[in-house]
Protein backbone atom coordinates (compact mmCIF):
# COMPACT_ATOMS: atom_id res chain seq x y z
CA UNK A 1 0.00 0.00 0.00
CA UNK A 2 1.01 3.45 -0.65
CA UNK A 3 -0.50 6.57 0.78
CA UNK A 4 0.58 10.32 0.33
CA UNK A 5 -0.77 13.20 1.89
CA UNK A 6 -1.54 16.79 0.00
CA UNK A 7 -1.65 20.06 1.70
CA UNK A 8 -2.66 23.38 0.16
CA UNK A 9 -3.35 26.19 1.65
CA UNK A 10 -2.13 29.28 -0.73
CA UNK A 11 -5.52 31.18 -0.94
CA UNK A 12 -9.02 31.62 0.52
CA UNK A 13 -9.25 27.79 1.33
CA UNK A 14 -7.87 25.47 2.90
CA UNK A 15 -8.19 21.27 1.91
CA UNK A 16 -5.99 18.37 2.57
CA UNK A 17 -6.45 15.66 0.25
CA UNK A 18 -4.62 11.99 0.57
CA UNK A 19 -4.19 8.92 -2.06
CA UNK A 20 -4.35 5.74 -0.78
CA UNK A 21 -2.77 3.17 -4.38
CA UNK A 22 -3.78 6.19 -6.51
CA UNK A 23 -7.84 6.58 -5.08
CA UNK A 24 -7.85 9.97 -3.61
CA UNK A 25 -10.13 11.86 -0.90
CA UNK A 26 -10.44 15.08 0.00
CA UNK A 27 -11.73 17.73 2.76
CA UNK A 28 -11.82 21.42 1.37
CA UNK A 29 -13.54 24.48 3.35
CA UNK A 30 -13.52 27.97 1.90
CA UNK A 31 -11.48 30.36 4.72
CA UNK A 32 -10.13 33.87 5.31
CA UNK A 33 -7.91 33.45 8.22
CA UNK A 34 -8.58 30.49 9.79
CA UNK A 35 -5.89 28.34 8.56
CA UNK A 36 -4.17 28.06 11.45
CA UNK A 37 -6.71 27.09 13.25
CA UNK A 38 -8.34 24.41 10.83
CA UNK A 39 -5.35 22.65 9.45
CA UNK A 40 -4.30 20.34 11.58
CA UNK A 41 -7.97 19.42 12.89
CA UNK A 42 -8.30 18.26 8.31
CA UNK A 43 -5.32 16.80 8.89
CA UNK A 44 -6.56 14.21 11.49
CA UNK A 45 -9.92 14.01 9.90
CA UNK A 46 -8.50 13.02 6.44
CA UNK A 47 -6.35 10.74 8.24
CA UNK A 48 -9.31 8.91 10.26
CA UNK A 49 -11.18 8.76 7.26
CA UNK A 50 -8.91 6.97 5.66
CA UNK A 51 -7.90 4.64 8.34
CA UNK A 52 -4.25 5.51 8.68
CA UNK A 53 -1.28 7.45 11.32
CA UNK A 54 0.27 9.93 10.06
CA UNK A 55 3.47 7.40 10.10
CA UNK A 56 1.77 5.50 7.78
CA UNK A 57 2.45 7.97 5.23
CA UNK A 58 5.10 7.95 2.46
CA UNK A 59 5.32 10.89 1.14
CA UNK A 60 3.62 14.56 1.30
CA UNK A 61 2.84 16.88 -1.42
CA UNK A 62 2.20 20.70 -0.61
CA UNK A 63 0.56 23.68 -2.26
CA UNK A 64 3.83 26.03 -2.88
CA UNK A 65 2.01 29.34 -4.81
CA UNK A 66 1.67 31.91 -5.51
CA UNK A 67 -0.45 32.84 -3.30
CA UNK A 68 -0.86 34.56 0.13
CA UNK A 69 2.42 34.81 1.55
CA UNK A 70 0.83 34.12 5.24
CA UNK A 71 -1.19 30.87 4.12
CA UNK A 72 1.69 29.78 2.45
CA UNK A 73 4.26 29.81 5.47
CA UNK A 74 1.24 28.01 7.90
CA UNK A 75 0.78 24.78 4.89
CA UNK A 76 4.80 24.53 4.21
CA UNK A 77 5.54 24.66 8.00
CA UNK A 78 3.73 21.54 8.49
CA UNK A 79 4.22 19.75 5.54
CA UNK A 80 8.40 20.56 6.84
CA UNK A 81 7.56 19.51 10.21
CA UNK A 82 5.80 16.41 9.42
CA UNK A 83 8.09 15.66 6.35
CA UNK A 84 11.60 16.05 8.58
CA UNK A 85 10.52 14.46 12.00
CA UNK A 86 9.59 11.13 9.67
CA UNK A 87 12.18 11.74 6.78
CA UNK A 88 9.20 11.38 4.44
CA UNK A 89 9.95 12.96 0.26
CA UNK A 90 7.84 15.46 -0.38
CA UNK A 91 7.11 17.18 -3.64
CA UNK A 92 5.88 21.09 -3.92
CA UNK A 93 3.08 21.83 -6.50
CA UNK A 94 2.02 24.82 -8.17
CA UNK A 95 -0.99 27.25 -7.35
CA UNK A 96 -1.52 27.96 -10.64
CA UNK A 97 -0.97 24.58 -11.78
CA UNK A 98 -3.48 22.84 -9.07
CA UNK A 99 -6.37 25.56 -10.47
CA UNK A 100 -5.79 24.15 -14.47
CA UNK A 101 -5.60 20.45 -13.46
CA UNK A 102 -8.96 20.18 -12.41
CA UNK A 103 -10.67 21.68 -15.32
CA UNK A 104 -8.80 19.56 -17.21
CA UNK A 105 -10.33 16.71 -15.20
CA UNK A 106 -12.99 16.91 -14.67
CA UNK A 107 -14.27 18.49 -17.93
CA UNK A 108 -11.41 17.67 -20.08
CA UNK A 109 -10.59 20.80 -20.97
CA UNK A 110 -7.45 21.57 -23.15
CA UNK A 111 -6.45 24.90 -22.55
CA UNK A 112 -6.81 26.75 -18.99
CA UNK A 113 -5.69 30.31 -18.40
CA UNK A 114 -5.46 30.94 -14.29
CA UNK A 115 -5.14 34.08 -12.44
CA UNK A 116 -5.35 34.46 -8.52
CA UNK A 117 -5.92 37.91 -7.20
CA UNK A 118 -3.06 38.80 -6.30
CA UNK A 119 -4.08 42.13 -4.17
CA UNK A 120 -1.91 45.28 -4.23
CA UNK A 121 -3.57 45.48 -7.55
CA UNK A 122 -1.97 42.45 -9.03
CA UNK A 123 -2.24 39.30 -10.06
CA UNK A 124 -0.72 36.09 -10.40
CA UNK A 125 -1.19 34.41 -13.89
CA UNK A 126 -0.21 31.06 -15.65
CA UNK A 127 -1.64 29.12 -18.53
CA UNK A 128 -1.72 25.57 -19.14
CA UNK A 129 -2.26 23.36 -21.84
CA UNK A 130 -3.47 19.67 -20.85
CA UNK A 131 0.01 17.42 -21.47
CA UNK A 132 -0.42 13.54 -23.25
CA UNK A 133 -0.78 11.79 -19.83
CA UNK A 134 -3.72 14.07 -18.76
CA UNK A 135 -1.94 16.71 -16.64
CA UNK A 136 -1.37 20.58 -16.68
CA UNK A 137 2.13 21.29 -18.61
CA UNK A 138 3.52 25.31 -18.63
CA UNK A 139 2.26 27.10 -21.54
CA UNK A 140 3.52 30.33 -20.11
CA UNK A 141 5.97 31.48 -17.38
CA UNK A 142 4.14 32.25 -14.21
CA UNK A 143 4.03 35.55 -13.07
CA UNK A 144 3.10 38.09 -10.95
CA UNK A 145 1.77 41.51 -12.70
CA UNK A 146 -1.00 44.12 -13.44
CA UNK A 147 -4.04 42.60 -14.69
CA UNK A 148 -3.40 44.86 -17.61
CA UNK A 149 -0.11 44.14 -18.22
CA UNK A 150 -1.10 39.90 -18.34
CA UNK A 151 0.81 38.32 -20.88
CA UNK A 152 -1.26 37.23 -24.28
CA UNK A 153 -2.22 33.93 -24.63
CA UNK A 154 -1.23 31.33 -27.14
CA UNK A 155 -3.69 30.84 -29.82
CA UNK A 156 -6.83 28.60 -29.58
CA UNK A 157 -10.17 28.39 -26.87
CA UNK A 158 -9.25 28.64 -23.51
CA UNK A 159 -11.29 28.74 -20.01
CA UNK A 160 -10.51 31.09 -17.22
CA UNK A 161 -10.15 30.30 -13.85
CA UNK A 162 -9.61 31.55 -10.61
CA UNK A 163 -10.06 34.17 -8.56
CA UNK A 164 -8.76 37.56 -10.68
CA UNK A 165 -10.87 36.75 -13.49
CA UNK A 166 -13.33 38.06 -11.21
CA UNK A 167 -11.94 41.41 -10.14
CA UNK A 168 -10.17 42.22 -13.46
CA UNK A 169 -12.18 40.27 -16.24
CA UNK A 170 -12.05 43.10 -18.68
CA UNK A 171 -8.65 44.05 -18.16
CA UNK A 172 -7.21 40.56 -18.62
CA UNK A 173 -9.58 39.87 -21.53
CA UNK A 174 -8.07 42.91 -23.07
CA UNK A 175 -4.13 42.01 -22.21
CA UNK A 176 -4.51 38.13 -22.83
CA UNK A 177 -6.27 38.59 -25.88
CA UNK A 178 -7.06 35.05 -26.17
CA UNK A 179 -10.67 33.50 -27.03
CA UNK A 180 -12.07 32.83 -23.09
CA UNK A 181 -14.71 30.19 -23.84
CA UNK A 182 -15.93 30.10 -19.78
CA UNK A 183 -15.16 31.92 -16.91
CA UNK A 184 -14.82 30.54 -13.27
CA UNK A 185 -14.00 33.14 -11.30
CA UNK A 186 -14.02 31.79 -7.91
CA UNK A 187 -12.29 28.77 -8.40
CA UNK A 188 -9.54 28.04 -5.98
CA UNK A 189 -7.26 25.62 -5.90
CA UNK A 190 -7.42 22.17 -4.27
CA UNK A 191 -4.60 19.71 -2.51
CA UNK A 192 -6.91 17.18 -4.56
CA UNK A 193 -5.15 18.63 -7.95
CA UNK A 194 -1.89 18.79 -5.86
CA UNK A 195 -1.76 14.97 -6.04
CA UNK A 196 -2.87 14.39 -9.28
CA UNK A 197 0.03 16.73 -10.08
CA UNK A 198 2.01 15.64 -7.90
CA UNK A 199 1.86 11.19 -7.73
CA UNK A 200 3.96 10.72 -10.93
CA UNK A 201 6.30 12.83 -9.45
CA UNK A 202 6.57 10.54 -6.64
CA UNK A 203 6.45 7.32 -8.47
CA UNK A 204 9.41 8.97 -10.88
CA UNK A 205 11.03 9.40 -7.41
CA UNK A 206 11.36 13.65 -8.55
CA UNK A 207 11.49 14.15 -4.90
CA UNK A 208 12.77 16.82 -2.64
CA UNK A 209 13.98 16.46 0.74
CA UNK A 210 11.47 19.17 3.36
CA UNK A 211 14.08 21.88 3.90
CA UNK A 212 14.89 22.98 0.70
CA UNK A 213 11.44 23.23 -0.21
CA UNK A 214 10.41 26.62 -0.15
CA UNK A 215 7.74 28.62 -1.64
CA UNK A 216 7.49 30.43 -4.92
CA UNK A 217 6.38 34.26 -4.28
CA UNK A 218 6.94 35.68 -7.22
CA UNK A 219 6.73 39.13 -5.59
CA UNK A 220 10.66 39.94 -4.72
CA UNK A 221 9.03 42.03 -2.03
CA UNK A 222 7.57 39.74 0.50
CA UNK A 223 7.45 41.84 3.11
CA UNK A 224 5.06 44.76 2.86
CA UNK A 225 6.01 47.95 4.44
CA UNK A 226 3.51 49.89 7.21
CA UNK A 227 1.96 51.92 4.07
CA UNK A 228 1.51 49.17 1.55
CA UNK A 229 0.01 47.31 4.88
CA UNK A 230 -2.52 50.14 5.87
CA UNK A 231 -3.48 50.37 1.62
CA UNK A 232 -3.92 46.80 1.53
CA UNK A 233 -6.48 46.71 4.74
CA UNK A 234 -8.08 49.50 3.24
CA UNK A 235 -8.32 48.09 -0.08
CA UNK A 236 -10.01 44.98 1.54
CA UNK A 237 -12.49 46.82 3.56
CA UNK A 238 -13.63 48.07 0.28
CA UNK A 239 -14.14 44.76 -1.50
CA UNK A 240 -15.86 43.18 1.76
Amino acid sequence: MSAYLAIDTATEACSVAIAIDGAIRERFEPMQREHTQRLLPMIEAVLADAGLAIGQLDGLACGIGPGSFAGLRIGLGVVKGIALARDLPVVGVSSLAMLAQRPMRLAKADQVACVIDARMSEVYVGAFVRGPDALAASALAERVCAAAAAPALPPGSWIGVGTGWGRYESELRGAMRGTITALDAAALPHAEDALVLALPQFKAGKVLSADVLTPAYLRDNVALTLTEQQALRARNKEDA
